[in-house]
C-alpha cells in the first residue's frame, strides 16, 4: 500500500518542487541581472618625480596626502630629467609629477622670453597651462606657493678674492673660471645657452656634475662655479654666496603639479585632493624641509609625514616607509646596511628579475642568430657589427627613447638590458662555432657527416666555452646597466644609488652598489661553473 501511494504521490511532488526551484532559480537570475555590477578597482595613482632631493620630496608629499584619502599610489621616484619624466607623463606611462613654470616655459614649449613674460609668475603659469593643455592635453594644478629658480652659486673665498655680486660680474670673470654644471642645466636654453647669450658669460671649462657632488666639487675648489636651486639645504650647508641675476634672466618658477591627461579627465578625486597642497607651501618652509632632507639626513618619508602633519592635510602619524628614505640610522655603514636588509633584500631579487629576464630573452635569441650567420658568412660581419653600434648608445638614452612606445617600468628596462646583451653572445657563439678545430671538423667531414651534423655533434660542442664565456660577459654587463633602470621606474639595485645621489647620501649610494657588484662576481661564478660543466671531457681535463 505504501509503495502505491508513494508511486502515485512522488511524480507530482518531484515535479512541484523542481519547478518551484526552477522558478526561485530564474527569479534570482532576473535579480542578479539587473542589480549594478560592483565597479572595477581603480588602478593605482602613479606618482613620479626628478632626481633631486625637493623633486622626492614633494612627490612623497603627493603620495602621502592622497594615500590618507584612501587613493592607491605607486611611487615612480627618481625618474630621468625633465625630458624622461615629461615624456613618460604625456604618454600616460606616470599620472603627476612636481614641476617648475619656468621649466615648462623654456625647456618644454621652448617659448621666447620676454621681459613682461619673465617678471610676471601669473603670465608664465597662464601660458604654461593654455599650452600644455592644447599641444599634450597635460594639465597643471594651481601653484603649491613657493619658487625655486635656479642660483648661481660660489664659495665666499672666490666671492670676496673676484669681487662677485651678480651674473654680470660673474661674466666679467669667467674666462678664469671653471663651471661646474648639472647635465639639465648645460642644454637647457634657461641654462648654460641663456647664460652666454644674456651675460656673454664664457667659462674658460665647464665640467658636467652630477646634482650630488656638484656642491662637494665646488667646496673642493675642483670647479669655481656652480648651478643650484633657490630652495636648496645645501646651500647652507656649504656656507655658499648666490650672485644675484641683474638683467633678470631666469623666469618665474614656480612649483606646481603636472598631471596626465588620463588622469585629468579621469581622477576629479585626485586633482581635488592633489589641489589641498596650492599656495600651502612657502620658500622659508620648503627651504626648512630640504634642509632637513639633504643636510640633515633624515628621511624623505618622515619630513613629508611631519610637513602634512603641521598643514593640517594629515591628522594621525603615518608609519614611515623605509624603501627609498635617506640615512635614519646614525651608527656604523654596517648598522644602517642592517636595518635596510629588508629593502635591500627585495630590491636584489627586482634587480635579479630584470637581470635573468634580459638575459634569458638574449640567449634564446643570440644563439640561433649566431648560429644561422654561421651559415650565412656575407651577412655575419654587417649583423654583428649593428649589434655592436647598440653598445655605444648610452644607457639612459637608449632608455629614454623607449618611454615614448613603451612607457617607465619594467618593460623597457628589459628590452634595453636585451639589446645590450645580445652583441656578446652572437659574437661568441659565431666565433666559437666558425673557428672549432679544424682537425675535428675534417675528421667528422671524412667521416661523412653532414653538415647539419657536424654543426650539432662537433663545432657546436666544442663552441660551447666561447658561448658560455660570451655569456658570462653578457651577464656582467646587464647586471651593471640595470642600476640605470631605475631612472625610469623599473626599481632594482639602482633605486637607493640614484636616491643616494639626490640626497647627497653616501650610504644609501652603497646600499645599492655593493649588492649590485656582489650580485655581478656571483652570478659570473655560477656561469664559470656553467662554463666548465659544458666544455667537452678533453677540455675540462
Amino acid at each position: 500500500m505504501r509503495r502505491r501511494l508513494r508511486a502515485v504521490v512522488a511524480p507530482p511532488v518531484i515535479t512541484l518542487v523542481w519547478a518551484v526551484s526552477m522558478t526561485v532559480g530564474h527569479a534570482f537570475f532576473l535579480a542578479a541581472q539587473t542589480l549594478p555590477s560592483p565597479p572595477p578597482p581603480r588602478p593605482a595613482v602613479v606618482v613620479a618625480s626628478k632626481p633631486f632631493g625637493e623633486s622626492y620630496l614633494l612627490c612623497e608629499l603627493f603620495a602621502q596626502l592622497l594615500e590618507s584619502r584612501g587613493i592607491q599610489v605607486e611611487r615612480r621616484p627618481g625618474l630621468g630629467a625633465t625630458e624622461i619624466a615629461f615624456a613618460a607623463l604625456r604618454t600616460n606611462a606616470i599620472d603627476v609629477y612636481p614641476e617648475y613654470t619656468g621649466t615648462g616655459l623654456v625647456a618644454i614649449l621652448h617659448d621666447p622670453l620676454t621681459d613682461s613674460l619673465a617678471a610676471d609668475p601669473r603670465r608664465v603659469y597662464a601660458r604654461v597651462a593654455d599650452r600644455f593643455s592644447d599641444l599634450y592635453g597635460v594639465r597643471w594644478l594651481a601653484p603649491l606657493g613657493f619658487q625655486n629658480t635656479y642660483a648661481i652659486a660660489v664659495t665666499k673665498q672666490t666671492a670676496t678674492r673676484m669681487h662677485l655680486r651678480n651674473l654680470s660680474d660673474l661674466a666679467r670673470e669667467s674666462r678664469s673660471i671653471t663651471a661646474g654644471f648639472t647635465a639639465d642645466f648645460i642644454g637647457r636654453a634657461d641654462g648654460l645657452p641663456g647664460l652666454t647669450r644674456v651675460y656673454r658669460f664664457e667659462p674658460h671649462a665647464v665640467r658636467p656634475l652630477a646634482p650630488a657632488v656638484k656642491y662637494q666639487a665646488l667646496s673642493s675648489g675642483s670647479v669655481d662655479v656652480v648651478d643650484g636651486y633657490s630652495t636648496d639645504g645645501l646651500l647652507a650647508r656649504y656656507d655658499l654666496v648666490t650672485l644675484d641675476d641683474d638683467r633678470h634672466f631666469f623666469p618665474p618658477y614656480e612649483a606646481a603639479a603636472l598631471v596626465s591627461p588620463r588622469l585629468a579627465l579621469t581622477r576629479p578625486d585626485v586633482l581635488g585632493v592633489l589641489g589641498l597642497l596650492s599656495g600651502r607651501l612657502d620658500e622659508p618652509l620648503m627651504r626648512s624641509l630640504n634642509r632637513r632632507v639633504e643636510v640633515d639626513g633624515e628621511s624623505v618619508h618622515d619630513v613629508a609625514a611631519l610637513a602634512l602633519r603641521s598643514l593640517g592635510l594629515v591628522a594621525s602619524r603615518r608609519t614611515p616607509r623605509g624603501t627609498a628614505s635617506a640615512s635614519d640610522s646614525h651608527g656604523t655603514f654596517f648598522d644602517y646596511l642592517w636595518s635596510q636588509r629588508v629593502a635591500v633584500a627585495a630590491l636584489t631579487l627586482r634587480h635579479l628579475e630584470l637581470v635573468l629576464g634580459a638575459l634569458l630573452a638574449a640567449v634564446l635569441v643570440a644563439i640561433p642568430l649566431g648560429l644561422a650567420l654561421e651559415r650565412s658568412r656575407r651577412l655575419a660581419e654587417p649583423v654583428i657589427r649593428a649589434l655592436g653600434a647598440v653598445q655605444t648608445v648610452p644607457s639612459i638614452a637608449l632608455l629614454a627613447f623607449m618611454i615614448p612606445v613603451l612607457g617607465v617600468g619594467a618593460l623597457p628596462a628589459l628590452v634595453a638590458l636585451w639589446l645590450y646583451a645580445l652583441f656578446p653572445i652572437v659574437r661568441g657563439t659565431f666565433s666559437g662555432v666558425r673557428d672549432a678545430d679544424p682537425d675535428a671538423v675534417e675528421a667528422a667531414d671524412a667521416l661523412g657527416m653532414t653538415a647539419r651534423q657536424q654543426l650539432l655533434q662537433v663545432r657546436l660542442p666544442l663552441a660551447a666555452p666561447v658561448i658560455m664565456a660570451g655569456v658570462r660577459t653578457a651577464a656582467v654587463i646587464t647586471v651593471g646597466t640595470a642600476t640605470l633602470a631605475a631612472f625610469i621606474g623599473a626599481g632594482g639595485l639602482g633605486e637607493p644609488i640614484v636616491a643616494g645621489l639626490a640626497l647627497a647620501d653616501s650610504r644609501m649610494v652603497l646600499t645599492g652598489a655593493l649588492p649590485a657588484a656582489l650580485l655581478a662576481l656571483l652570478v659570473d661564478g655560477m656561469l664559470a661553473v656553467a662554463e666548465r660543466y659544458v666544455a667537452p671531457a678533453h677540455r675540462r681535463a
